[in-house]
């Protein structure tokens, strides 16, 4: 692998986002999503379904101090099975004990680091007097020796370690860290940061290449990547060398798996056999070549990979990052950026087999491929991972979130029928209308941290480039041959393609990189006095910047209708209108019931049009199809010369806003007249 400049993603202290589109929805999250994911963290929103992670962590705080009070010591692991708390009967009061998902701890964890991203670009006495409240509860909980998951303090110390495949304690631990390191680079505070560090110790010491160390890794990866976040602001290279070892690890033979669960007998032909796919443990990660089992695992196993291969300068575990990133968005990609085809184990299909109404397209995978788009670039600048970060952001994941910040989706379907979600158990995942809140509640919060850290993917900087990979305004500071420039950009996306940057406070040389969106055709460009060079998708731009210098872009939105690979069988004779990097649908509040018999015309003109989405203003799109006439009959099978069709104006919206208007049919890929 090439070595590369260092590309880092500038501190959020030093981005200051002011860009309409995303400055509205970072303020929501502020104002509404933290919030109210607080109240439910709390289990004091009546009608959503109880999350009791902040009791858990009360609940362990305070037998932890009992184990203190009585002098208890710490009890080592015995390598044996315990299976789920159960949740109380209806009316029966709560015990001192767990309830919920195993991972309950990470949903805290990731509030607490949609606090911090909040934080850095608001401060907010009142919201960080909560964070540090609910971090309270976090530090109370943990043992002396540094372990920390409430479903193992509260349940059995004996336990801990013994279900690595399922039980999600490296996991919470993942999340923890990331919170921890977010919290801060936001406030400063050291408290959940050494928390983590005392956690990740204990993690060092129980795993790794010892003869007495356990061998195993992570069922749930996201380890992988926290630990070289906690690397990164501690200069411990300890915590980097860990994750590498639970990557090297991944899928060798005998299977880790296979001795944790010692009830589970395998045959010799199993023993040949690949199992594990769906942790992405079926074969060492350098040799595997397809995204295969749980999406959001595998974006996850794929981000921390990537960081990896870029810390070490390991090639062939790069290698494997383009294969798996290929296969991934060339394969297995809807054209929102949603992956994972099958609700069965909530995973990646087989290459095409993308259908629209039974789509999983967890946000959670989504947000993941954001996170794997964005190491991609650190390590390689090119546009083909931009271009889908972008696709996934615009569409896949702000469709996870209602436009008032209330209500999420968990899966992000491309078809919608009511009904069917109701009576068709194969469709009973998708929902029609976003839910107050889940019992596994990982893709609001998930949410939240990401929308409050958009602007560290918007941008990267090695020493004397800044990439801009995103077209979001923003007042960015940056340190250009020892003075603090200041670099403001104005952009108009995602409706308008113009973007204006200019340089201030600084008379030196640097570039500044600038995707050039893979929706446009051309692109218009004003740079005076600057050598420009065009490669893999960036306009290199330098020169010496002086006082107000300026770049001048221009990127024509306009209307596309595209079509699907030939080997996606679904979406055969079917179209996709986009506009810049927005992906439009058909809602039966527009077009009336049964969107299916409705077809669009190709040749006809698009127009843009002004439309309102519930609170939303948006770019909608009018353009000509037909609707079927519907022949009801006696008989289910009738002559195709019956029936006739008429001509209809199809009003289309971004499909991130569709399902604020009410339960109602939606439609994305839409039959070609």
């Amino acid at each position: 692998m090439k070595k590369e400049e260092r590309n880092t993603p500038l501190p959020l202290q030093q981005i200051q986002i002011t860009d309409d589109f995303w400055g509205e929805r970072m303020e929501l999250v502020r104002r509404e999503i933290i919030p109210y994911q607080w109240r439910a963290l709390n289990d004091q929103i009546p009608e959503a379904d109880p999350s009791f992670c902040m009791r858990n962590f009360q609940v362990a705080g305070r037998q932890n101090q009992e184990r203190r009070n009585k002098g208890s010591d710490f009890e080592e692991p015995k390598f044996t099975f315990r299976g789920f708390q159960s949740l109380p009967e209806d009316g029966k009061p709560l015990e001192e004990k767990f309830y919920g998902f195993v991972f309950q701890d990470s949903d805290l964890y990731k509030w607490i680091e949609s606090v911090a991203y909040s934080l850095s670009q608001h401060p907010d006495q009142e919201l960080e007097n909560l964070a540090d409240q609910a971090i309270d509860a976090v530090c109370a909980a943990q043992q002396e020796n540094g372990y920390l998951d409430t479903y193992y303090i509260i349940g059995g110390m004996d336990q801990i370690f013994t279900n690595l495949r399922d039980h999600h304690e490296l996991y919470c631990f993942g999340h923890l860290a990331e919170a921890a390191v977010a919290y801060y680079q936001a406030t400063g505070k050291m408290r959940l940061l050494e928390a983590a560090r005392k956690f990740a110790d204990y993690i060092n010491g129980f795993f790794g290449t010892g003869e007495n160390q356990c061998k195993g890794y992570p069922g749930h990866e996201i380890a992988e990547m926290a630990l070289v976040r906690l690397y990164e602001v501690t200069g411990e290279k300890r915590y980097l060398d860990l994750s590498y070892f639970f990557v090297n690890e991944r899928g060798q033979r005998p299977y880790y798996f296979d001795r944790e669960d010692q009830a589970w007998k395998i045959s010799a032909r199993e023993e040949q056999e690949l199992r594990y796919q769906y942790y992405q443990a079926h074969l060492p990660v350098r040799r595997q070549t397809e995204a295969v089992g749980h999406a959001v695992r595998g974006v996850y196993l794929y981000s921390g990979m990537a960081d990896l291969a870029r810390y070490y300068e390991d090639s062939s575990l790069y290698e494997a990052c383009e294969r798996l990133w290929d296969n991934m968005t060339q394969k297995k990609m809807y054209i929102t950026g949603g992956i994972g085809g099958t609700h069965i184990g909530e995973a990646f299909s087989f290459a095409y087999d993308l259908p629209n109404d039974t789509a999983y397209a967890e946000t959670c995978a989504s947000i993941g491929l954001v996170f794997f788009a964005r190491r991609m670039l650190q390590i390689h600048p090119a546009a083909k991972y931009a271009n889908v970060m972008e696709r996934a952001l615009y569409n896949g994941i702000l469709s996870g979130m209602a436009l008032d910040g209330r209500s999420f989706f968990y899966v992000n379907p491309l078809e919608v029928a009511p009904e069917a979600c109701r009576l068709d158990e194969r469709k009973f995942h998708v929902k029609a209308v976003r839910q107050k809140w889940f019992g596994c509640a990982c893709c609001p919060p998930n949410l939240a941290r990401l929308l409050g850290s958009v602007g560290s993917y918007a941008y990267t900087a090695t020493e004397d480039t800044l990439f801009v990979h995103l077209y979001i305004g923003a007042v960015i500071h940056k340190d250009i041959a020892g003075k603090m420039a200041e670099i403001s950009i104005e952009s108009g996306h995602p409706w308008d393609g113009a973007v204006k940057i200019q340089v201030r406070g600084v008379d030196a040389v640097f570039t500044i990189a600038c995707r050039i969106p893979d929706w446009c055709d051309t692109y218009q460009l004003e740079a005076e006095d600057a050598a420009i060079e065009e490669r893999e998708g960036y306009l290199y731009i330098t020169r010496r910047w002086k006082e107000q210098d300026q770049i001048l872009l221009d990127f024509p939105m306009e209307i596309r209708f595209l079509e699907a690979d030939t080997r996606v069988r679904e979406d055969i004779g079917k179209v996709a209108v986009m506009r810049g990097p927005v992906v439009y649908c058909m809602e039966e509040v527009d077009q009336g019931r049964d969107l299916h018999l409705i077809s669009i015309c190709t040749d006809a003109e698009p127009v843009l049009e002004e439309r309102q989405v519930a609170s939303a203003s948006v770019k909608g799109i009018a353009v000509a199809g037909f609707r079927q006439e519907a022949v009801e009959t006696d008989e289910l099978y009738h002559d195709a010369r019956k029936g006739s069709r008429k001509p209809v104006t199809l009003h289309l919206v971004p499909y991130y806003t569709w399902a604020n208007r009410g339960e109602n049919e939606m439609q994305v890929w839409i039959r070609r007249q």
